[in-house]
């Protein structure tokens, strides 16, 4: 048969039929093709931030490296994911699902547990008033290396109350007029441990542990960027919180308020938000490096005991 008869039966000059070439596979099916060979499932819980996954144990499913990628992967899309069903998880397996996604670092303010000093617990008792970080904040960011993230396991929990809320600081950068960007990328702020808004949510703690009274009373102080490119995604974010940033490195704190005040009450729009109702079992793991989070203390008379690991950062550039 010549050329032009293999042509007029729909052969082409690679060999291939007309009408038989494979569809070109798109970047959301090739998604769900991966997703299929996991047990993970990702579902938005809030337009600016927040997923929970489900269809993973903790436990023993992150032997699977495309489990922890897929993990890894949804953190650094939603900046906080959840997981339910995991009050199995024993101390030692709760560190060890956390260092499949970075270094654990001790809490300079209080003590950890006795056989695991990395994880501190997270406590309000039935006669306490004041809830352990209730403030909006990004975590010890007056360490020179902030972690970059933390990790949430919901061991005790009141009957109502207690969720945690989180909200997105790349939008919160994002949605401001050039003008302010452009002022805001070229300053550095100064973050305190000794600040009262967040002090005072520690001091319940810090009175029943030696060891954590004496590291807290070093006030820490640090400066860094205003605004900070994120490591993995290269997004910018503020990074300014009311429970650390005390002024602008070079300005007094005088001269700091008005504007960081206008921009405490910006970071934490609802729009940016997302809010998440505990159960046992529960684990919250956020980025520390482009999310804040607060939670809430609205469960007086019941105890709420959560474990809390954190995992090392670097520094904000």
């Amino acid at each position: 048969m010549t050329l032009s008869g293999l042509v007029g039966h729909g052969w082409t000059p690679r060999g291939e039929l007309l009408g038989c070439l494979p569809p070109k596979r798109t970047m959301s099916a090739a998604r769900k093709l991966h997703n299929a060979a996991t047990p993970v499932k990702v579902k938005k819980i809030a337009g600016a931030c927040g997923a929970e996954i489900s269809g993973v144990d903790l436990a023993k499913d992150l032997s699977n490296p495309a489990v922890v990628k897929e993990i890894r992967n949804a953190l650094l899309e939603h900046l906080v994911i959840f997981f339910r069903g995991q009050a199995h998880l024993t101390p030692a397996e709760f560190l060890a699902f956390t260092k499949q996604f970075g270094a654990p670092v001790r809490y300079p303010m209080v003590s950890g547990l006795a056989d695991h000093p990395e994880i501190i617990e997270v406590l309000k008792r039935e006669h306490e008033k004041t809830n352990f970080g209730g403030v909006w904040h990004s975590d010890t960011t007056y360490l020179d290396e902030p972690p970059m993230a933390s990790i949430l396991l919901a061991r005790e929990l009141p009957p109502y109350g207690g969720d945690t809320c989180f909200a997105n600081q790349y939008l919160a950068y994002e949605t401001l007029s050039d003008g302010l960007k452009k002022t805001l990328d070229g300053l550095r702020a100064v973050s305190s441990s000794a600040k009262a808004d967040v002090s005072k949510t520690r001091e319940d703690r810090i009175k029943e542990d030696s060891q954590g009274s004496e590291s807290a009373k070093k006030d820490l102080e640090v400066s860094h960027p205003a605004v900070r490119s994120h490591p993995e995604t290269g997004r910018k974010a503020l990074y300014l919180n009311t429970a650390h940033t005390t002024r602008f490195d070079g300005w007094t704190e005088e001269e700091s308020k008005p504007l960081l005040d206008y921009l405490f009450q910006h970071q934490v729009k609802l729009e940016f938000t997302c809010r998440f109702r505990w159960e046992v079992g529960s684990v919250a793991f956020w980025d520390n490096r482009c999310v804040q989070h607060n939670p809430v203390n609205d469960y007086h008379g019941y105890k709420r005991s959560m474990h809390r690991i954190t995992l090392g950062g670097d520094t904000p550039k």
